[in-house]
């Protein structure tokens, strides 16, 4: 994934602005199960790649059966969430697996490298994201790529993340996509 910045739309508006921006890849967070034929549709139509965050998809339980669904039927560009069923089902259909770690506390972070060990994701979405100095120690236990998240409000935070070693970040402010876009890039590693 080569796109630093990630617009995450949570509803129909967001995700038209995301269709109308010059961004590839695009994140939806909170979908009800009868909009994803549309939004993906939509999508195709405007040569975007889609990441569906399975926990947040209402109507479909996140499980091993409806990620394999979600995989065959939509086939999106990839997947994320907190559970490691739904990560190891993404990683066998061939979906790109982004496993959902949250920094709350020591013991959060010593129980998501374990669950990290055991599913071995393709990018990592660590929340907040506006925590560089936990972003690069989790880069260097885990040496898989991240991704930073949730409290990322200004084009600071953003470079802060990309400096400690992050490939990306997911935002849903409007404001950030566009002041990147202008820019085309945060700024380089």
């Amino acid at each position: 994934m080569n796109q630093v910045i990630l617009p995450a739309s949570s509803n129909m508006k967001d995700f038209e602005a995301f269709l109308a921006s010059p961004y590839d890849i695009g994140v939806f967070l909170e979908l009800h199960i009868a909009l994803l034929k549309n939004v993906n549709s939509m999508a195709g139509e405007h040569g975007k790649k889609m990441l569906y965050h399975m926990d947040m998809i209402r109507g479909i339980k996140s499980d091993d059966a409806a990620t394999e669904f979600i995989c065959q039927e939509y086939k999106p560009y990839g997947l994320i969430s907190t559970k490691a069923n739904v990560i190891l089902k993404a990683k066998q259909k061939g979906v790109l697996a982004i496993q959902r770690i949250f920094l709350i506390d020591s013991h959060a972070l010593e129980k998501s490298y374990q669950l990290l060990e055991k599913t071995r994701p393709d990018y990592i979405e660590v929340l907040p994201g506006a925590m560089p100095d936990l972003i690069a120690e989790v880069i260097r236990k885990v040496n898989i790529p991240v991704l930073a998240g949730g409290f990322i409000r200004t084009p600071a935070d953003i470079e802060n993340a990309i400096r400690a070693g992050a490939h990306g970040v997911t935002t849903s402010k409007k404001e950030l996509w566009q002041h990147f876009a202008k820019e085309q890039s945060p700024m380089t590693k």
